[in-house]
């Protein structure tokens, strides 16, 4: 998209100023004259803000160091960049996260997500290398050393406000009547569609293949979340730090004998089955999956619980699992006897063996209810606060975190086998099936 003469004289003025720039570029009269020019032509409001992080976006000379100034976009380009971010009705929003302590993992691609280790070259394309230079033209991207990890990328289509400075600054534009210590129950830490994405990946057996299941069940950790948005109007963050992630000294030789100190990603070792087993999570698999996210079995916050175990330490991992297996499997009826239907035919059973008996039902394992019975009792005696009370072992961890994701993933084959059925009738069923493995 061509921009006019008249636009490219307005932004000749700022990219004529010369270095460092004016004490507050946000009120110089070049700065006020561009806002002024693209409200009038697109309205909007002015774009303080937003103009101020496309400019730098852009490489504005006057913001460059001496010896970066050919980082600057030149003024065509930078111009119909500018006109084409006014007239966007919708962005990409990339989310790049880093699998930390990651092993030698397959590539795999699923819906809007993939799993793969980058080159250096690949990498400066996610992160928009250019664009991260120019605004951060003193910090190093350091590709090379981030391009030894292994990287869930995960990326989605969202609409733009047509106000600029509300996708700069959101919060300027929000209800200052609402209350903002309110809590939202089931608001993850991660966006809402990168924990999509986890919860997939955390259906493969990874304590199995764990082995240092001592040191860490899962297979990779994700310390951060680099979010790239590709609208200008939207500051970009600074570039990631590779010494965020694990690294551990790699000693070598080289051709004289002498040794020469590396580094390289500290990694938790899988089993090779992991290597044959997680190409088989496939796009298919992955439709399986939504649909049965649409069913009413997967109502309760069985996702939620799931990634929340993933993301926790110590027994908030192992609470939030056992919270992961009663949100699948356990119903409000289990407590409240006048919600049960009339008559009831298990009158006598309490709300644990309930859901014990679905379990043994949805995994048809006997063992799995005795597991999740001795489970419930360890987690009652942590909430209760009871006398001798010992530390969770790495078995008991191991097997809590086993048995929520037999349980998730034995959900979407009962979404798959009764798509149109309410929860408490497929629970029922299981309930009724369940009592012989009690």
């Amino acid at each position: 998209m061509e921009a006019d003469q008249q636009l490219l004289d307005v932004l000749a003025v700022l990219w004529r100023i010369p270095p460092p720039g004016p004490d507050n570029l946000l009120t110089a009269p070049a700065f006020v004259a561009l806002s002024e020019l693209l409200d009038q032509r697109y309205g909007g409001g002015k774009a303080t803000f937003a103009l101020s992080n496309a400019l730098r976006s852009f490489g504005l000379p006057c913001g460059l160091p001496s010896n970066k100034s050919a980082l600057a976009l030149d003024l065509p380009t930078a111009a119909a960049t500018l006109t084409a971010a006014y007239s966007r009705r919708m962005t990409v929003r990339r989310y790049i996260c880093p699998l930390d302590l990651a092993d030698d993992l397959p590539r795999m691609t699923f819906g809007n997500a993939r799993v793969a280790q980058f080159t250096a070259e690949e990498l400066e394309k996610l992160f928009n290398a250019p664009r991260l230079r120019r605004n951060f033209p003193t910090l190093p991207f350091e590709s090379e050393r981030l391009a030894q990890f292994h990287w869930l990328v995960v990326e989605e289509e969202r609409a733009v406000d047509p106000r600029p400075e509300a996708r700069a600054v959101p919060m300027l534009f929000s209800d200052i009547r609402r209350d903002f210590g309110e809590i939202e129950p089931y608001l993850g830490r991660f966006p809402p569609t990168v924990e999509g994405a986890l919860f997939f990946l955390l259906l493969a057996r990874w304590e199995e293949w764990s082995t240092m299941p001592d040191v860490d069940w899962r297979g990779f950790r994700i310390p951060w979340i680099y979010t790239l948005d590709e609208d200008l109007f939207v500051r970009s963050a600074r570039p990631p730090n590779p010494d965020s992630l694990s690294l551990e000294p790699w000693i070598v030789q080289d051709h004289w004998g002498e040794e020469i100190e590396l580094e390289r990603p500290t990694y938790l070792p899988l089993h090779d089955s992991a290597k044959m087993e997680l190409p088989r999570f496939t796009e298919s698999d992955l439709t399986e999956l939504q649909a049965a996210l649409a069913t009413p079995l997967f109502e309760t916050p069985v996702v939620h619980f799931l990634v929340r175990a993933f993301l926790a330490d110590g027994v908030d991992e192992v609470l939030a699992h056992m919270t992961a297996i009663e949100a699948s499997l356990g119903l409000e009826s289990d407590h409240k006897r006048k919600l049960r239907p009339n008559p009831d035919p298990h009158p006598k059973l309490s709300a644990t063996n309930r859901v014990a008996a679905r379990i043994g039902a949805a995994l048809t394992d006997a063992k799995a209810v005795q597991d999740y019975k001795n489970l419930f009792e360890l987690r009652s005696a942590f909430i209760h606060g009871r006398a001798g009370l010992e530390k969770i072992s790495t078995q008991q961890r191991v097997l809590a975190r086993g048995l929520a994701r037999r349980v998730a993933c034995a959900l979407v084959s009962l979404a798959a086998t009764y798509p149109s059925s309410s929860r408490e009738d497929v629970l029922a069923h299981l309930l009724n099936r369940g009592i012989a493995y009690l």
